[in-house]
């Protein structure tokens, strides 16, 4: 058997505290997910709260749809691709991405979001061990 199998069943089998829902002892952890509360789980707290978790989804159906319209099935396709090409490029777990290229290909390079400036990561309070992130993802661990 090789090490990487051995790796990828004890990734199965050893919960990480940092990883997991639950904190070191089991418990909710409260610091780093907030309180529970069960109406929240069950029904979404406003009526537009379900369209704007899927404002991008569907904008970008949107898009496809009209480019697909006006240019043909190849312009949607290769669009696509490029999606994808970007979404691969990352940085190390323990290092911010700012998804620069994804943000150029669907035009958001230019818009100031709410996450643009409530969202920096240099003032983040969870920050996990670097050697423990990346052998975690390449599933060392």
């Amino acid at each position: 058997m090789n090490s990487r199998g051995v790796g990828s069943q004890l990734k199965d089998s050893i919960p990480i505290a940092e990883f997991s829902a639950s904190g070191a002892f089991g418990g909710h952890d409260i610091l780093r997910r907030g309180f529970t509360s069960v109406k929240n789980e069950l029904l979404p707290s406003h009526p537009l709260e379900l369209s704007e978790k899927n404002f991008q989804l569907n904008q970008d159906k949107m898009n496809l749809s009209t480019l697909r319209n006006i240019q043909g099935l190849h312009a949607p396709l290769k669009l696509q691709m490029e999606f994808r090409a970007a979404k691969q490029i990352q940085r190390l777990p323990f290092l911010h991405s700012s998804n620069i290229a994804l943000d150029t290909l669907r035009g958001n390079d230019e818009c100031i979001g709410f996450e643009d400036i409530l969202n920096d990561p240099s003032q983040s309070e969870v920050m996990g061990e670097p050697h423990v992130m990346v052998e975690y993802k390449l599933g060392l661990l």
